[in-house]
């Protein structure tokens, strides 16, 4: 019965905050975390807390080393199946993710957003040493490795 209600329109649980419905009230207790910031599930290895159990199931991989998805491509694994997902459209040069600005096109959703920031001038990431900041991560701890760390 719980599962037949995935195949129909009928979503009787509502979100009292953003108004987003579904079918199943267990989804209304999952969904209602993004609003309330509670995250029950921690990593014993880290202690870092989840919204979701699945999510916590995938983070302990990269403590285990566990990468049960396998591209049936080139043989990589992946600790997440969305990673997997992402990863095969390297392959079959799929690129779902639009920029609305000027149109370019990106295999993953993360490169969008990456992209994304040339447009706005947005710099999330800035360095601990001085006043600088970055749009990507990796250009950061580039920018860290190359002014900031001697070597003796």
């Amino acid at each position: 019965c719980r599962h037949k209600k995935t195949h129909t329109s009928e979503k009787p649980y509502a979100c009292n905050v953003c108004g987003r419905s579904f079918a199943r009230k267990d989804i209304l207790v999952k969904h209602n975390r993004t609003h309330t910031g509670e995250k029950p599930y921690t990593c014993k290895f880290c202690g870092q807390s989840f919204a979701q159990s699945s999510t916590l199931v995938d983070h302990k991989r990269t403590h285990t080393g566990e990468k049960p998805y396998t591209c049936n491509i080139c043989g990589r694994s992946f600790t997440v199946n969305k990673i997997l997902a992402d990863h095969k459209r390297t392959h079959t040069g799929e690129k779902p993710y639009s920029c609305n600005i000027c149109g370019r096109s990106f295999s993953q959703c993360s490169t969008l957003i990456t992209h994304n920031r040339m447009h706005t001038g947005e710099k999330p990431y800035a360095c601990d040493h001085c006043e600088k900041k970055f749009s990507t991560s990796s250009s950061c701890l580039k920018h860290t490795r190359n002014f900031h760390i001697k070597c003796f």
